[in-house]
């Protein structure tokens, strides 16, 4: 969401404290920039962290009007956010043991610590407990009870209520609602006959009248289910009553897969999905898609534009009906057949939530339930605080008792009636400071994350929303998508962090984007490039990605699109020589993903046909563009034809997701870089047992290249970017062979780094040809040589021969499972 609008550029920077680097993110806002953009973009100036002197005022913080004081009387102690009272206790936060630059702010970790821990023990309270309180779904919304339909919706600015649909012949005389002291309307619908007296999958709204007398009719906030009239050009969307007989709900056949070690993510949008310029639906990506994510060894998929949005071009961030599955690719029994099958092919689902604003839609979304009442009486806050005016949309009031239980309902009714396993938080930078980081430029001061700025509301919220999601499911997955860098964003509640398992490194993109458009290869710096990729909190997980949907939506381009643009359509061929653009092109977009992948951090994201260098941008269909979808489509056929070098780029993405499959190197806590030549222009690093070889060179082959490594041994290559089916001249595997050992030599004083080579204790030489990236294994003695000795590379060229058997394989679960006729 953050990278094609003007907030403004974050580099990354490196503290002056072991383990507390930080990559602060990178740059503007994407997929949302629908209207007006501010001005001024400027990109700051690295510079090292420090320890920060001025320490933030216990009386600076002010909550509802009043000013807050420092005492501070609960602490976490334990993963579960259990809170006691000690005064004392405060001083253990543990966030500030692991990172000492922080003791300057204790008091603001205090105040939104006791802030978390005073709303969590009030929800206990007056709810039984957090995990009760997030299932509003039970009461709110339309609800089976005995002998009838329930249905509640919380609207204390309404002055008369009805609820009206197909039921009733849209006349609600004969369905007047209660209102409660709560604010919340309420009304039971007896069965008729024996027979729910709202049939299944019919439409069905909310009728209120507010205090100048006017009736309007909105969409019921906790709908499950909306959908518009087909016929009808840009007609307004209906709530739909969904409760389908046993026969038609879908049951879910297989369990959950175990959490990866590091997740291997494939971000995707099911609308543009398929190869035909039309909306795809769950069904056909589950069948067509998901075969093909599994087939390139990734173990999650991130699902964008799941909550219903009325504009489609939104990408899906523009959320109208926040529990409600979006219609355009099918109904959620559907939604849930697709989840199942990608838990069959031990596939993770994440989802993309959107919790950061809403849609300004009236009609259609949450926002009509806005009539000018005050802020406690609303889902969003009153005036400019309650407007987001880059992405024109609502910004929620984080501290209002309903608002939360929507919210915290919101993620568990995903993750409880649709088995997700966790989220991508998008967004996170525009909830944690009250400027939405609109206009700033991070520079890494900690000041700019502790602050009057910082909107603690929305900070307990996310605290809570972590601790839940946790709670529920602790092997869930969550990211959060942020530019800013805050420390502790991605660290336990108990130890005073906000709770997400990773941050999106949205400094790297970036980099590359400032490389492919403004350098030469000849000023390519090496040293910048794996500074970069490095230059994070090593403390706080990060998900790596050199591109996203971000990079590719209309405007931009994407990397393979920056490298050889026009000759993608004419130069893609096998039966022709390559270009000297389009050879440049495919060494240089393999090198990119993979070196993010190793070297960026620990897990890594793809957008959905990046992998091959799926050619054009996205372009939802619009007024702009005739309405048309041609551009709203991946083009599998491309990487599908043999003839086409596509099928090349599509491999090795397939063998560096199988490197880290078999080596587990993402998940490894050792990288090294032992070496970054600005002249050779190479980077050897090693992560996990694994010696990494990138050669940026346009020309020069480096014989006899001498290479560090940790542990000595014998060293066979396990990948091969220079490979022939990665579309390489195969340099390497001609002239010194895939099986060949490359045998180390220990290098100076044993345990005396300055005496070694490039502080490593031993080393061998390699063939580095130019444009290339090869990775070493140490071939263990005394297990079986084929095995060990087999390449990633090797074991591709297996998948690509059987391609066709391995999809055959992967179906063939699902093809005899008996599936509900939905």
């Amino acid at each position: 969401m953050y990278s094609s609008c003007n907030l403004l550029s974050t580099p990354a920077l490196r503290s002056s404290f072991p383990l507390s680097s930080e990559e602060s993110a990178a740059a503007p806002i994407s997929g949302r920039c629908i209207k007006k953009q501010p001005s001024g973009v400027s990109v700051i100036s690295k510079k090292l962290l420090c320890n920060n002197s001025r320490a933030i005022s216990p009386y600076n913080f002010i909550s509802h009007g009043k000013v807050c004081g420092s005492s501070m009387s609960a602490v976490l102690t334990d993963d579960n956010s259990t809170v006691v009272n000690m005064e004392e206790g405060t001083e253990n936060i543990g966030l500030l043991s692991l990172d000492p630059g922080l003791e300057a702010y204790k008091d603001h970790f205090r105040y939104r610590v006791r802030r978390y821990a005073d709303q969590k023990k009030l929800i206990e309270k007056h709810e039984g407990s957090l995990e009760e309180f997030s299932q509003g779904y039970l009461k709110f919304g339309f609800n089976r009870e005995e002998g009838g339909i329930v249905y509640r919706e919380w609207a204390p600015a309404a002055e008369e209520a009805q609820v009206i649909g197909d039921f009733n012949g849209w006349d609600g005389s004969g369905h007047k609602m209660v209102k409660n002291e709560f604010g919340v309307w309420s009304i039971t619908i007896p069965d008729f006959s024996g027979n729910p007296a709202i049939q299944h999958n019919s439409r069905v709204k909310f009728r209120f009248k507010h205090s100048n007398g006017v009736w309007v009719d909105r969409i019921p906030a906790w709908i499950t289910y909306a959908t518009q009239d087909p016929t009808r050009f840009a007609a307004p969307y209906d709530g739909v009553y969904w409760d389908p007989p046993p026969s038609e709900r879908y049951q879910f056949k297989h369990p959950r897969p175990p959490k990866p070690d590091s997740p291997r993510i494939y971000e995707t949008h099911v609308g543009m999905s398929s190869s035909e310029p039309r909306i795809n639906t769950y069904r056909e990506f589950a069948d067509d898609i998901l075969p093909r994510i599994r087939a390139n060894n990734y173990n999650t998929v991130q699902l964008m534009a799941v909550m219903e949005h009325s504009y489609y071009a939104s990408f899906g961030y523009h959320v109208t009906n926040f529990f409600a599955v979006s219609s355009r690719s099918g109904t959620p029994e559907d939604l849930k057949y697709l989840i199942d099958k990608a838990h069959s092919l031990g596939l993770q689902v994440l989802m993309d939530v959107v919790h950061s604003h809403a849609s300004n839609n009236i009609t259609d979304g949450l926002n009509g339930f806005d009539v000018g009442q005050s802020s406690q009486d609303s889902y969003f806050h009153t005036g400019d605080r309650g407007y987001h005016k880059l992405w024109d949309s609502r910004v929620f009031n984080y501290a209002n008792w309903e608002v939360l239980r929507f919210l915290l309902s919101n993620l568990r009714w995903w993750l409880d009636e649709f088995k997700f396993d966790g989220f991508r938080f998008d967004g996170v930078t525009s909830m944690l400071y009250h400027h939405h980081g609109i206009n700033m430029g991070f520079t890494g001061n900690y000041s700019e994350y502790f602050s009057e700025s910082t909107d603690v509301d929305a900070v307990v919220y996310m605290m809570l929303a972590n601790n839940l999601i946790h709670s529920i499911l602790p092997d869930a997955t969550v990211i959060a998508e942020d530019v800013s860098g805050m420390p502790g964003l991605s660290r336990p509640v108990f130890e005073g962090g906000i709770g997400f398992d990773y941050r999106l490194a949205m400094a790297v993109p970036d980099k590359w984007i400032d490389y492919l458009k403004n350098k030469n290869d000849e000023e390519w710096s090496v040293g910048d490039i794996s500074w970069s990729l490095t230059n994070r909190r090593y403390t706080e997980k990060c998900i790596a990605y050199a591109e996203s949907h971000d990079q590719a939506i209309v405007g931009d381009k994407t990397i393979a699109f920056s490298l050889m643009d026009k000759e993608m359509y004419s130069g893609m061929s096998c039966l022709t020589k390559a270009s000297p653009v389009i050879e440049r092109g495919i060494a240089l977009h393999k090198m990119i993903h993979f070196l993010t992948m190793a070297l960026g951090g620990e897990g890594y994201l793809n957008f959905m046909g990046n992998e091959f260098g799926h050619p054009d941008w996205i372009d939802f269909p619009r007024e702009g563009n005739g309405w048309s979808s041609d551009k709203c489509r991946r083009q599998w056929d491309l990487v599908d034809t043999d003839h086409l070098r596509f099928k090349f780029l599509n491999a090795f993405d397939r063998a560096m997701n199988l490197l880290d499959e078999k080596f587990k190197f993402l998940a490894s806590a050792k990288q090294i870089v032992s070496s970054t030549d600005e002249v050779q222009k190479v980077i050897v690093f090693e992560r996990g047992d694994l010696v990494f070889v990138f050669n940026f060179h346009p020309e020069n082959t480096y014989e006899g290249y001498k290479v560090g490594c940790d542990l000595p041994g014998k060293y066979r290559v396990a990948l091969d970017s220079d490979a022939w089916e990665f579309g390489g001249p195969g340099r390497v595997r001609t002239f010194v062979s895939h099986d060949v050992d490359h045998f180390t030599t220990p290098e100076g004083v044993p345990g005396v780094p300055e005496t070694n080579f490039n502080n490593r204790p031993n080393s061998f030489k390699v063939l580095s040809p130019p444009r290339t990236c090869v990775v070493y294994n140490r071939v263990e003695e005394g297990v079986n040589e084929e095995s060990s000795s087999k390449s990633a590379a090797a074991q591709v060229v297996e998948i690509e021969n059987s391609k066709d058997e391995l999809v055959k394989k992967l179906l063939v679960p699902l093809l005899h499972d008996d599936q509900p006729d939905d």
